[in-house]
């Protein structure tokens, strides 16, 4: 059989961690900080896990990463 492609971008942007929860990084952050409140800004710093429907979706595009 031949193997299961990956979504290029999914790779980029998603990892899966050891307990196959997936990481992504906060939304909202690329530009118009100055219109965000800095409580906003401290809460979507570094990274979250993504909820049960989403990781569904974002496993069907990374089939090895299990």
């Amino acid at each position: 059989m031949p193997k299961m492609k990956t979504k290029s971008g999914a790779k980029k942007r998603f990892k899966v961690t050891a307990s196959g929860r997936v990481k992504a990084g906060q939304a909202g952050k690329r530009h118009g900080m100055i219109k965000r409140s800095t409580k906003f800004i401290r809460d979507a710093r570094g990274t979250t896990t993504l909820c049960a429907a989403d990781e569904k979706i974002v496993k069907k595009y990374m089939p090895y990463a299990r």
